[in-house]
């Protein structure tokens, strides 16, 4: 059996949450499981499986720390999925998700300031698939320089229907105007809320694109004895030096003219041959010669140089890619490119 727990102090968060869990019973923790997601239930099981015994002075030790740190408002912790939760144990769903929506969605007192403060290519690609008439009523409803926005992003065909239907309507029946409101914002403004919030891997995903690669390599090692599925998902996002290979010559070529002399010379020091390549066949023979000159020149270099170097080349290929100036092509057959 696994040695008694008799110092509170070395005791960490997992564990202190594990005995927690534990003391309270089935029916309370059960409930508590209720409101985890499925890595917070795994890495709470596996700490409670191995928590072995536990003596009752640190039970009532745990206990006495808890009710301290739930009378101070400092030690709660507000979040806009804690905030929903609450309100569906009280009030109706419908009412629950308009009240997530106000203080989630685009500022704005009503529906249609909201509108106007959504960006119109978001907008238009909302509304080209609505009726036309729907569309009309709503473009009433904005501001004219954002209605004009939206409606120059429209299909023309579809835009003209749109501006037929706006010449020719009257005062909007206000069950129609409430029926379009409601619709927005169950459909379109809730979405928009939660499209809007970042995926959490591909924040990490950016993360450990910034590590130097012991570094990455640790965490992600890590991470997979964790949750290999997390992990692999991150990795999938990642883009690194040697992912350079799915970028065209156009790209690489385009690259080469952001990308300082000494930087890419360092960088290419420890890449792969087929990197190498890649940056070569994509020069002047001339100063693939020179640069091929410069690397062998160079001598041993530090391993965390050439991460550095190799990192600044991945961030500006990046940004060319977000500024859509160059094509970095995907793995898979969906993703490769036809000319």
């Amino acid at each position: 059996m696994a040695r008694a727990k008799d110092d509170f102090r070395g005791l960490t968060g997992p564990q202190k949450a594990a005995i927690f869990m534990l003391a309270i019973g089935q029916e309370q923790s059960g409930k508590l499981f209720a409101r985890m997601d499925d890595e917070e239930i795994k890495e709470m099981s596996q700490t409670m499986a191995t928590l072995g015994s536990v003596s009752s002075s640190v039970i009532e030790r745990l206990f006495v720390e808890f009710a301290d740190q739930l009378s101070s408002a400092g030690s709660l912790v507000g979040s806009f999925d804690s905030t929903e939760r609450l309100l569906g144990q009280a009030i109706p769903a419908e009412r629950v998700a308009q009240i997530m929506e106000e203080i989630r969605g685009p500022a704005g007192r009503t529906m249609w300031d909201k509108l106007g403060n959504v960006n119109e290519a978001v907008l238009a690609n909302y509304l080209k698939n609505e009726y036309p008439q729907t569309v009309a009523v709503v473009l009433s409803k904005v501001k004219p320089d954002h209605a004009a926005r939206v409606l120059g992003m429209l299909p023309e065909n579809f835009a003209m229907e749109v501006i037929m239907r706006m010449l020719r309507m009257e005062s909007v029946q206000k069950d129609v105007l409430d029926h379009v409101e409601k619709t927005l914002r169950t459909e379109f403004m809730t979405n928009l809320a939660r499209t809007a919030r970042r995926d959490a891997h591909e924040m990490m995903a950016e993360i450990f694109n910034n590590l130097d690669r012991n570094t990455e390599s640790r965490f992600i090692s890590a991470l997979e004895e964790r949750n290999r599925e997390s992990a692999d998902r991150i990795k999938g996002l990642m883009f690194t030096f040697d992912d350079l290979i799915r970028v065209d010559a156009t790209g690489i070529q385009r690259l080469l003219r952001q990308v300082e002399k000494d930087v890419l010379a360092t960088a290419l020091k420890g890449a792969s041959d087929e990197v190498k390549q890649l940056f070569f066949s994509n020069m002047a023979e001339r100063a693939s010669k020179m640069l091929r000159e410069d690397i062998e020149s160079m001598g041993a270099v530090r391993l965390k140089d050439v991460d550095e170097a190799q990192a600044k080349i991945v961030v500006a290929a990046k940004a060319l890619a977000d500024a859509g100036e160059i094509v970095i092509s995907g793995q898979g057959e969906e993703d490769q490119l036809v000319y």
